[in-house]
């Protein structure tokens, strides 16, 4: 089974990187950008047949070592 899992930076928490990329692209001449949230997205094969079991053991494994759920969210998509 495939699953992908996105984490961003929840709303409130400064993204340096993001504005960094925000700023790279008006010196690029691309205007009119006001704001990027830069985040990661992780690829897993899983050997899980039940999806919603699959869904939980993402969850732990997002909360364990995935994400920093202090300052991240993460979404995740199996299928």
């Amino acid at each position: 089974m495939k699953a992908r899992v996105h984490v961003m930076l929840k709303d409130g928490v400064l993204d340096p990187q993001g504005e960094a990329v925000r700023h790279a692209l008006g010196s690029l001449g691309f205007e009119g950008v006001t704001g990027v949230r830069q985040g990661k997205v992780l690829d897993l094969d899983l050997e899980d047949t039940d999806v919603e079991a699959a869904r939980a053991r993402l969850g732990d494994m997002c909360e364990k070592l995935l994400a920093n759920t202090v300052i991240e969210r993460y979404d995740i998509e199996i299928g």
